[in-house]
Protein backbone atom coordinates (compact mmCIF):
# COMPACT_ATOMS: atom_id res chain seq x y z
CA UNK A 1 0.00 0.00 0.00
CA UNK A 2 2.78 2.36 0.87
CA UNK A 3 4.72 1.59 -2.34
CA UNK A 4 1.62 2.23 -4.46
CA UNK A 5 1.07 5.55 -2.68
CA UNK A 6 4.67 6.64 -3.35
CA UNK A 7 4.29 5.68 -7.02
CA UNK A 8 1.10 7.75 -7.37
CA UNK A 9 2.76 10.75 -5.71
CA UNK A 10 5.75 10.56 -8.08
CA UNK A 11 3.52 10.28 -11.15
CA UNK A 12 1.49 13.26 -9.97
CA UNK A 13 4.65 15.35 -9.45
CA UNK A 14 5.97 14.48 -12.93
CA UNK A 15 2.63 15.45 -14.43
CA UNK A 16 2.63 18.82 -12.68
CA UNK A 17 6.19 19.57 -13.84
CA UNK A 18 5.40 18.57 -17.43
CA UNK A 19 2.26 20.72 -17.44
CA UNK A 20 4.20 23.72 -16.11
CA UNK A 21 6.89 23.31 -18.73
CA UNK A 22 4.22 23.20 -21.45
CA UNK A 23 2.70 26.43 -20.14
CA UNK A 24 6.10 28.16 -20.14
CA UNK A 25 6.78 27.06 -23.70
CA UNK A 26 3.38 28.30 -24.83
CA UNK A 27 3.93 31.70 -23.21
CA UNK A 28 7.26 32.34 -24.93
CA UNK A 29 7.13 34.05 -28.36
CA UNK A 30 9.33 32.48 -31.05
CA UNK A 31 12.53 34.33 -31.91
CA UNK A 32 11.99 36.21 -35.20
CA UNK A 33 14.39 35.23 -37.97
CA UNK A 34 17.05 37.75 -38.97
CA UNK A 35 16.13 39.90 -41.96
CA UNK A 36 17.75 38.78 -45.17
CA UNK A 37 18.40 40.35 -48.57
CA UNK A 38 17.13 38.95 -51.85
CA UNK A 39 20.43 37.07 -52.21
CA UNK A 40 19.94 35.37 -48.83
CA UNK A 41 22.61 37.43 -47.04
CA UNK A 42 21.81 39.14 -43.72
CA UNK A 43 20.43 42.66 -44.17
CA UNK A 44 22.87 45.31 -42.92
CA UNK A 45 21.42 47.71 -40.35
CA UNK A 46 24.49 49.74 -39.37
CA UNK A 47 25.19 52.78 -41.63
CA UNK A 48 28.95 52.33 -41.15
CA UNK A 49 28.72 48.71 -42.30
CA UNK A 50 26.90 49.86 -45.43
CA UNK A 51 29.47 52.61 -46.07
CA UNK A 52 32.26 50.04 -45.62
CA UNK A 53 31.13 48.49 -48.92
CA UNK A 54 32.52 51.49 -50.84
CA UNK A 55 36.07 50.15 -51.39
CA UNK A 56 34.63 46.74 -52.37
CA UNK A 57 32.61 48.04 -55.32
CA UNK A 58 33.95 46.67 -58.60
CA UNK A 59 31.21 46.99 -61.22
CA UNK A 60 28.99 50.09 -61.53
CA UNK A 61 25.84 50.78 -63.52
CA UNK A 62 25.04 54.49 -64.08
CA UNK A 63 21.28 54.79 -63.93
CA UNK A 64 19.20 57.43 -65.72
CA UNK A 65 19.55 60.78 -63.94
CA UNK A 66 16.65 63.07 -63.19
CA UNK A 67 16.74 66.36 -65.09
CA UNK A 68 15.77 65.85 -68.73
CA UNK A 69 18.01 66.16 -71.75
CA UNK A 70 20.80 67.96 -69.90
CA UNK A 71 20.89 65.14 -67.33
CA UNK A 72 21.12 62.54 -70.11
CA UNK A 73 24.14 64.29 -71.58
CA UNK A 74 25.80 64.57 -68.18
CA UNK A 75 25.16 60.84 -67.58
CA UNK A 76 27.14 59.99 -70.73
CA UNK A 77 29.97 62.29 -69.66
CA UNK A 78 29.92 60.80 -66.16
CA UNK A 79 30.20 57.25 -67.54
CA UNK A 80 33.18 58.22 -69.70
CA UNK A 81 34.88 59.99 -66.79
CA UNK A 82 34.35 57.00 -64.47
CA UNK A 83 35.88 54.73 -67.10
CA UNK A 84 39.04 56.85 -67.32
CA UNK A 85 39.56 56.46 -63.55
CA UNK A 86 40.19 52.71 -64.14
CA UNK A 87 39.01 51.75 -60.66
CA UNK A 88 35.75 50.10 -61.72
CA UNK A 89 34.13 48.24 -64.57
CA UNK A 90 31.35 50.42 -65.99
CA UNK A 91 28.54 48.25 -67.27
CA UNK A 92 25.30 48.96 -69.11
CA UNK A 93 23.79 45.72 -67.81
CA UNK A 94 22.18 46.44 -64.41
CA UNK A 95 21.93 42.71 -63.66
CA UNK A 96 25.73 42.43 -63.55
CA UNK A 97 26.40 45.52 -61.40
CA UNK A 98 27.13 45.38 -57.69
CA UNK A 99 26.47 49.13 -57.23
CA UNK A 100 24.40 51.79 -58.97
CA UNK A 101 24.91 55.52 -59.49
CA UNK A 102 21.68 57.51 -59.30
CA UNK A 103 20.71 61.12 -58.75
CA UNK A 104 19.80 64.35 -60.52
CA UNK A 105 21.68 66.79 -62.76
CA UNK A 106 21.07 70.00 -64.65
CA UNK A 107 23.00 72.29 -66.99
CA UNK A 108 21.35 75.72 -66.91
CA UNK A 109 22.01 78.21 -69.71
CA UNK A 110 21.63 81.93 -69.06
CA UNK A 111 22.77 85.30 -70.39
CA UNK A 112 24.80 87.61 -68.19
CA UNK A 113 24.44 91.29 -69.15
CA UNK A 114 26.82 94.02 -68.11
CA UNK A 115 26.26 97.72 -68.68
CA UNK A 116 28.59 100.70 -68.28
CA UNK A 117 27.53 104.31 -68.79
CA UNK A 118 29.47 107.60 -68.90
CA UNK A 119 27.53 110.83 -68.38
CA UNK A 120 27.82 114.31 -69.92
CA UNK A 121 30.10 116.73 -68.18
CA UNK A 122 29.24 120.39 -69.02
CA UNK A 123 30.82 123.43 -67.44
CA UNK A 124 30.09 127.12 -68.22
CA UNK A 125 31.46 130.39 -66.91
CA UNK A 126 30.20 133.90 -67.63
CA UNK A 127 31.45 137.07 -65.97
CA UNK A 128 32.28 140.75 -66.42
CA UNK A 129 35.25 142.90 -65.46
CA UNK A 130 35.06 146.70 -65.09
CA UNK A 131 37.76 149.24 -64.44
CA UNK A 132 39.00 152.79 -65.01
CA UNK A 133 41.51 153.73 -67.64
CA UNK A 134 43.39 156.85 -68.59
CA UNK A 135 45.18 157.82 -71.74
CA UNK A 136 46.33 160.95 -73.58
CA UNK A 137 42.86 161.21 -75.01
CA UNK A 138 41.32 161.35 -71.59
CA UNK A 139 40.03 159.19 -68.80
CA UNK A 140 37.04 156.76 -68.67
CA UNK A 141 35.65 153.36 -67.62
CA UNK A 142 36.07 150.05 -69.38
CA UNK A 143 33.92 146.86 -69.10
CA UNK A 144 35.10 143.43 -70.31
CA UNK A 145 32.94 140.24 -70.62
CA UNK A 146 34.54 136.86 -69.93
CA UNK A 147 32.94 133.51 -70.97
CA UNK A 148 34.07 129.87 -71.16
CA UNK A 149 32.23 126.59 -71.92
CA UNK A 150 33.37 122.91 -71.53
CA UNK A 151 31.36 119.83 -72.62
CA UNK A 152 32.12 116.13 -72.00
CA UNK A 153 30.87 113.31 -74.29
CA UNK A 154 28.31 110.67 -73.19
CA UNK A 155 29.45 107.03 -73.65
CA UNK A 156 27.45 103.85 -72.89
CA UNK A 157 28.53 100.23 -73.33
CA UNK A 158 26.51 97.02 -72.99
CA UNK A 159 27.92 93.47 -73.20
CA UNK A 160 26.09 90.14 -73.08
CA UNK A 161 27.77 86.81 -72.31
CA UNK A 162 26.18 83.36 -72.61
CA UNK A 163 27.02 81.13 -69.64
CA UNK A 164 26.39 77.59 -68.37
CA UNK A 165 26.06 76.41 -64.78
CA UNK A 166 25.95 72.66 -64.18
CA UNK A 167 24.92 70.97 -60.94
CA UNK A 168 24.86 67.29 -60.00
CA UNK A 169 23.65 65.48 -56.90
CA UNK A 170 24.97 61.93 -57.15
CA UNK A 171 24.61 58.88 -54.90
CA UNK A 172 26.01 55.34 -54.99
CA UNK A 173 23.73 52.56 -53.73
CA UNK A 174 24.17 48.80 -53.40
CA UNK A 175 21.87 46.14 -54.85
CA UNK A 176 19.59 46.38 -51.79
CA UNK A 177 19.11 50.12 -52.36
CA UNK A 178 21.19 51.14 -49.33
CA UNK A 179 23.07 54.41 -49.68
CA UNK A 180 26.85 53.84 -49.75
CA UNK A 181 28.16 57.26 -50.84
CA UNK A 182 26.87 60.64 -52.02
CA UNK A 183 28.07 64.06 -53.13
CA UNK A 184 26.80 67.30 -54.69
CA UNK A 185 28.92 69.37 -57.09
CA UNK A 186 28.42 72.45 -59.26
CA UNK A 187 30.49 74.23 -61.89
CA UNK A 188 30.34 77.20 -64.23
CA UNK A 189 33.04 75.67 -66.39
CA UNK A 190 36.82 75.52 -66.26
CA UNK A 191 39.52 76.99 -68.47
CA UNK A 192 39.50 74.12 -70.95
CA UNK A 193 36.25 72.37 -69.96
CA UNK A 194 32.56 73.05 -70.21
CA UNK A 195 30.39 73.14 -67.11
CA UNK A 196 28.98 69.61 -67.59
CA UNK A 197 32.40 68.02 -68.14
CA UNK A 198 33.85 69.89 -65.17
CA UNK A 199 31.07 68.90 -62.77
CA UNK A 200 31.38 65.23 -63.85
CA UNK A 201 35.13 65.45 -63.25
CA UNK A 202 34.53 66.87 -59.75
CA UNK A 203 32.12 64.05 -58.88
CA UNK A 204 34.54 61.33 -60.03
CA UNK A 205 37.55 62.93 -58.34
CA UNK A 206 35.60 63.04 -55.04
CA UNK A 207 34.60 59.39 -55.42
CA UNK A 208 38.17 58.31 -56.23
CA UNK A 209 39.50 60.25 -53.23
CA UNK A 210 37.01 58.64 -50.85
CA UNK A 211 37.58 55.13 -52.24
CA UNK A 212 41.37 55.40 -52.00
CA UNK A 213 41.09 56.75 -48.44
CA UNK A 214 38.87 53.80 -47.46
CA UNK A 215 41.26 51.28 -49.05
CA UNK A 216 44.26 52.47 -47.05
CA UNK A 217 45.25 50.40 -43.98
CA UNK A 218 43.21 51.67 -41.09
CA UNK A 219 41.03 53.72 -43.42
CA UNK A 220 37.30 53.77 -42.89
CA UNK A 221 34.51 54.89 -45.16
CA UNK A 222 32.28 57.50 -43.57
CA UNK A 223 28.54 56.88 -43.71
CA UNK A 224 26.92 59.39 -46.07
CA UNK A 225 24.77 62.07 -44.48
CA UNK A 226 21.12 61.14 -44.40
CA UNK A 227 21.66 57.37 -44.58
CA UNK A 228 19.33 55.40 -42.34
CA UNK A 229 19.84 52.02 -40.68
Amino acid sequence: MTARLHLLMRLTMFGVLAFGAALDAAGQSPTPPAAETASGKPLLTDPEEVAAQLPKVRRIFVDKLTGGEAADQLRDILMATLQTARLWVITENPDRADAFIRGAADDAVFNETRESRDGINARAFLGTREGDYSSRAGRGQRSDTLASVGIGQLEAQRTMERKHEATASIRLVNRDGDLIWSTTKESSGAKFKGSAADVADKVVRQLVTDVEAARKPGGRAVAPAGSLP
